[in-house]
């Protein structure tokens, strides 16, 4: 008993009250919770030892992953914050898989992950924000205002002039795509708007309205955006059902030992290297050349370097 006749609470108890106090201030947006608080939390606020007991039972908090500290000036009351909220990963990861799983919250610049995982606001890389801004192309209102109007499109692309009837405009991954049938032919293609310059809009109403047009499919890897190429990637037995639940139906697939061997026709170079990238190492690209070469100078800008 204390000295003001309240019971003092068992450890676990103590350790339940202080955790919920602490959460519940850094969910209100408290700087945090006082010394003092705490020690009434635990029936200790008339016990002449009980800032030595409190200061025991958090260092054992600390050492379970939780991060608590005083932020208090030197000299004034303590009060205690928890900055990092979630130790359940730090508990079942080794520490290689620690920093792996931080380097994925940086490169998803996940500013929420970040916090939880303990990592400074500072830490990711400048050049992550720029990989993920919108396409800021010139040539976009134009675009825009010709799909809304039904106007007739003149551009250059790829070196070639091209006059085309809009369909739709769309955005993926923050880059815009147009789509529409070029004078001539009756198949709708896909036009990268960045890639296009010299734009000219005809007046509104001059474009031909597209006649029973198929469904665009919702899966950005069946998009006709660039010249096809055969991918061709190798994973273990193990990971093969996240290869296909991640890309779909390969052209081909063959078992070689333990490994799987599968193919892909790519239209979207850029899609395809998205998904990659969240399947990590599940997979490795075997070729060709060209399109591993691109992933990789991907990667290292995305890494900074």
């Amino acid at each position: 008993m204390t000295k003001g006749g309240r019971d003092q609470r068992a450890p676990m108890e103590r350790i339940i009250g202080f955790m919920a106090l602490l959460h519940d201030a850094r969910r209100r947006g408290r700087p945090g919770v006082p010394a003092a608080e705490l020690l009434a939390s635990a029936g200790w606020e008339d016990a002449g030892d009980g800032i030595t007991a409190l200061n025991r039972d958090l260092k054992a908090l600390r050492a379970l992953g939780w991060r608590i500290e005083n932020i208090s000036a030197k000299g004034l009351p303590a009060v205690f914050r928890m900055t990092s909220v979630d130790n359940r990963l730090k508990l079942r990861l080794s520490p290689g898989q620690q920093a792996a799983l931080r380097r994925a919250v940086l490169l998803a610049d996940r500013a929420d992950l970040a916090d939880q995982l303990d990592l400074p606001a500072d830490a990711a890389p400048a050049p992550l924000s720029a990989s993920v801004a919108l396409d800021d192309s010139p040539e976009l209102p134009a675009v825009v205002a010709a799909v809304r109007s039904s106007a007739r499109l003149r551009f250059r692309y790829a070196g070639t002039p091209r006059v085309v009837h809009p369909v739709s405009l769309r955005t993926q991954q923050g880059r815009w795509y147009l789509r529409g049938n070029e004078d001539g032919s009756a198949v709708v293609k896909r036009f990268v708007v960045s890639r296009m310059s010299d734009v000219v809009a005809e007046a509104p109403g001059t474009a031909a309205p597209a006649e029973d047009e198929a469904p665009e499919s919702l899966h950005p890897l069946a998009w006709d955006i660039d010249a096809p190429v055969e991918v061709t990637l190798r994973s273990p037995r193990a990971y093969a059902d996240d290869v296909r639940r991640w890309l779909g139906a390969p052209q081909s697939a063959v078992t070689e030992g333990d490994d799987e061997v599968f193919v892909y026709r790519v239209t979207h170079r850029a899609a395809m290297r998205s998904r990659i990238y969240q399947l990590g190492t599940r997979v490795r690209v075997e070729g060709p050349t060209d399109f591993r070469d691109e992933l990789l100078a991907e990667l290292a800008t995305m890494a900074g370097e």
